[in-house]
């Protein structure tokens, strides 16, 4: 276990498996870096250093009051590629990680980054707007943020259920797997959670694809009820030119679990390109 200071004076909890070029992968909101785990032991098996961090609220991380746009997320992947000497790297994000790859790439200029991935990532804007007609209607938003400030375990019992596509995905996950998701996503701050499920819904990406000039893979369910495919992978893959876009045939939101060994084969064979 390493600890890593942001230029903030803040902690993130970061691990670091196997050798050779890094990858840095970016968990989902309300996760933590444990999530990654099957694919940063796939990934690093395949002859890669794996990094991953608990994002700041979540996890093992510090908890402060305030900065959770992304800003400030994208100066921590700053300092946490900086601090484990990361270049040549691939970042990729699941979810709401994908928005910290695409404001690293344009305040941060891509530096040291050779590949992209954003796995059913929020990019590039989630809100419904006149401009974006395919987004998700703020009401609910709304109606997440009051349902987590009312009852924040029972919001999960039933928001999980939807992200792994419960009922209906043909790869269904176990309870036991549904019960410890709930119990990683109760692990971060009440602030950080609902701050951060603020910045996923409200930030705009668009202005930040162009920033993307190195290979990207895009990686999206067809039946993502979290983060619909029409408001993110399709268009992120319209605004990307380097992109190349994968569709999962009806897998949910939280491919990583129900599609893990067809993610991490994709995601090692993009790596190795």
């Amino acid at each position: 276990m390493t600890m890593i200071p942001t230029r903030d004076g803040h902690a993130l909890y970061v691990k670091q498996w196997g050798s050779g070029r890094p990858v840095v992968l970016l968990h989902g909101w309300p996760l933590s870096a444990d999530s990654w785990d099957y694919h940063a032991m796939k990934i690093a098996d395949a002859g890669f250093r794996v990094i991953s961090y608990d994002r700041r609220g979540f996890g093992r991380s510090d908890q402060p009051f305030g900065d959770y746009d992304y800003d400030s997320l994208s100066d921590d992947l700053s300092d946490v590629m900086t601090a484990t000497k990361a270049e040549d790297a691939s970042i990729i994000g699941f979810s709401m990680g994908g928005g910290e790859v695409a404001r690293y790439m344009s305040r941060h200029a891509g530096r040291h980054v050779q590949q992209c991935g954003l796995i059913s990532s929020v990019v590039p804007y989630m809100l419904k707007t006149d401009d974006n007609p395919n987004g998700v209607e703020q009401s609910v938003f709304d109606g997440m943020t009051e349902a987590m400030l009312a009852d924040r375990p029972k919001f999960f019992s039933e928001f999980f259920k939807d992200f792994y596509g419960v009922g209906s995905s043909s790869k269904p996950v176990s309870e036991e797997f549904l019960q410890w998701t709930r119990t990683v996503a109760m692990q971060a701050s009440l602030k950080a959670t609902l701050a951060c499920a603020e910045s996923f819904a409200t930030t705009d990406f668009r202005s930040d694809l162009g920033a993307f000039s190195v290979a990207t893979l895009i990686i999206h369910g067809t039946d993502d009820a979290t983060v619909p495919i029409e408001a993110s992978g399709r268009p992120a893959a319209k605004g990307i030119a380097t992109s190349t876009l994968k569709e999962y045939d009806g897998a949910p939101h939280g491919l990583f679990a129900t599609h893990k060994d067809q993610l991490a084969d994709d995601l090692v064979a993009f790596l190795k390109s």
